[in-house]
């Protein structure tokens, strides 16, 4: 895959996790600082842990302000009052779209988290779908704890889980098909599957409150 298209690829993942990050900082009353500092944790989060856990240092976030500049200016544009009037009109429509964009940022950072790692020379599937995962959900986890919120991770329908099955079809299809379908493959994949798990309310088994 080119460096462009993966470039482009984690710039569309960045807006859909800025997007989310943001929303949340605006759902806790933050001011325009707090609703920054949360997109852009949301957005380059999951891939500093990738980078780090790499070897890559300094992460590609330090070394390419781009990733920062496009987490800010979607953050305020979420903070301008019309938008935020749009957003928060509904409850509805806040939780669409927080929904989509949230599975949007996933899908496509499971995907370039893995395809950073086989660039890199790795081939241990262990360790390319944990950084697949770690990639996909670290930013997410890192802003709901900052936000007080209980992880999506721990309480919400095939959140993780989503990531975990698209990290397998990546290394499914880069074994059979070949580098670009395995990256948008796992993309579609972790996208689609969190989708259908809000439509259709998948849920992993829950401890009940019997002990």
């Amino acid at each position: 895959m080119s460096e462009n298209l993966l470039l482009f690829l984690e710039i569309i993942g960045t807006i859909a996790f800025a997007a989310s990050g943001a929303m949340v900082g605006l759902s806790k009353k933050m001011d325009i600082f707090g609703v920054t500092v949360l997109g852009i944790v949301t957005s380059v989060g999951g891939g500093v842990i990738r980078d780090l856990v790499l070897g890559n240092t300094p992460p590609a976030t330090f070394r390419n302000p781009v990733y920062a500049l496009v987490a800010i200016f979607v953050s305020v544009i979420i903070f301008i009052p019309g938008v935020r009037r749009f957003l928060f009109k509904k409850q509805s429509i806040y939780e669409k779209t927080m929904l989509i964009m949230d599975s949007l940022g996933l899908g496509i950072f499971t995907a370039v988290g893995i395809e950073t790692a086989c660039i890199a020379g790795h081939r241990s599937i262990f360790l390319l779908v944990f950084v697949g995962m770690i990639t996909g959900i670290g930013g997410g986890v890192l802003r709901d704890v900052l936000s007080g919120n209980t992880p999506y991770i721990f309480v919400k329908h095939f959140y993780a889980s989503a990531s975990l099955i698209g990290a397998f079809v990546f290394i499914a299809l880069w074994n059979f098909s070949g580098q670009s379908a395995a990256v948008f493959g796992c993309a579609f994949a972790v996208t689609a599957l969190r989708l259908l798990a809000a439509k259709f309310r998948w849920s992993l088994p829950k401890a009940k409150e019997d002990f």
